[in-house]
């Protein structure tokens, strides 16, 4: 099944409200919105934005530069009435067993009122044409265990389980005394 008419660009600055709004949804649907560290304030320095009345159709984006401080980019969704639906946050990440660029979904949302209308498969094949467009090596994401529904529609379009991988994360204080181990 094809998405019903939707449109789907590169975030401007003007987005930032309905971003921040997005995360806090997916967060609370993932049992984290207390965990919500993000701003409004913080988006906008951290994400690399299109500009504005700048509608692209191409695979390539147009939007500011990524830099280590200016990280990500997002894709917006609009639905048939033109309203935000979803988003995919995403960043560059690197293969050295490819020596290839690709792409990691940070997260993927779609807003439940617009949900089983091909929106977030259309998020994924936008994502999937700029990663092939840059001869990259892969699309990734991680997926939270108990979400059997969003596990079954990754498999259902080809994702695969990475079971024999395990995240590893250090942050907050952990991170801070990581960076000090060896003074």
């Amino acid at each position: 099944m094809g998405p019903s008419h939707c449109t789907v660009r590169h975030a401007r600055r003007e987005d930032v409200p309905m971003i921040f709004e997005m995360i806090r949804e997916l967060a609370d649907y993932e049992h984290e919105l207390d965990a919500v560290e993000a701003t409004e304030t913080s988006l906008l320095s951290t994400i690399a934005f299109a500009p504005d009345n700048v509608e692209s159709t191409s695979p390539v984006p147009s939007t500011e530069p990524t830099s280590p401080s200016r990280p990500a980019r997002c894709l917006m969704l609009f639905n048939e009435k033109g309203k935000p639906a979803g988003m995919a946050l995403y960043f560059y990440n690197y293969s050295t067993w490819r020596a290839k660029a690709g792409i990691y979904l940070e997260d993927l949302y779609v807003r439940s009122t617009d949900r089983k209308k091909g929106y977030g498969k259309k998020l994924l094949v936008e994502l999937a044409k700029e990663v092939v467009a840059a001869n990259g090596g892969r699309l990734e994401w991680s997926v939270l265990k108990w979400n059997e529904p969003s596990i079954n529609f990754y498999e259902s379009i080809g994702a695969k389980m990475m079971s024999e991988w395990v995240g590893m994360r250090v942050d907050g204080d952990g991170l801070t005394k990581l960076a000090c181990l060896l003074d």
